[in-house]
């Protein structure tokens, strides 16, 4: 499926379910290659309305803002993601943003830090929020460990409910290799595995 397609399939299910935070950071992810950076920023923005827990939405929502040349705007929305990462303890998104910020050269806040599971609760990578560790790999290999490791069992079960919908929508037959890879690529970009992570959990 070309970048265009997948980009009016996220379109539409946000429009379906307009209220639904990782529809619309899968949406910014494909507009963001589709070098569409206008528009992926304002549905990173979008799906920080939903969830300002996600620190990884700031940080590519700054992203996006720069390359679509809203500077002024991106050190807005970096500054307030940093202070959240920071509160939050998501560490690779807030080095991120100090990054991108010190390209823009604007000031690293100072903030306190926080540990990122305090009182040895598990964090979700994916919403910034606590949940529950899944027992066990929802499959065998890499991204499955990963998973465990980084997705809470309470958004796993939130792309149990999309990737019906992504099934129903696509009329996926799941029996057929290039409808399973289409489902795989549609959950990586749910659970936030991009491709670089992809190619080093391969491996690559």
């Amino acid at each position: 499926m070309d970048l265009e397609t997948r980009i009016e399939q996220f379109e539409h299910m946000c429009r379906e379910d307009a209220d639904n935070d990782m529809a619309w950071f899968s949406l910014a992810n494909a507009y963001n290659q589709a070098g569409r950076f206008k528009e992926a920023g304002e549905a990173y923005l979008r799906c920080i309305d939903l969830n300002a827990a996600m620190s990884k939405a700031y940080q590519m929502a700054g992203a996006a803002l720069m390359a679509s040349g809203d500077t002024d705007r991106a050190a807005e929305v970096l500054t307030k993601g940093y202070s959240e990462a920071a509160s939050r303890g998501d560490l690779m998104p807030k080095e991120a943003m100090k990054d991108l910020l010190v390209q823009l050269g604007q000031p690293i806040p100072a903030v306190a830090e926080q540990a990122g599971t305090s009182g040895g609760s598990f964090v979700c990578q994916r919403t910034g929020r606590a949940g529950t560790q899944m027992e066990r790999a929802p499959f065998k290999g890499p991204v499955g460990a990963w998973i465990r490791e980084n997705i809470s069992a309470e958004t796993w079960r939130d792309w149990i409910g999309q990737g019906t919908k992504v099934i129903n929508e696509l009329r996926l037959d799941l029996s057929r290799d290039e409808d399973g890879e289409t489902y795989d690529r549609y959950m990586r970009e749910y659970l936030g595995i991009d491709e670089e992570l992809y190619a080093r959990l391969m491996g690559g």
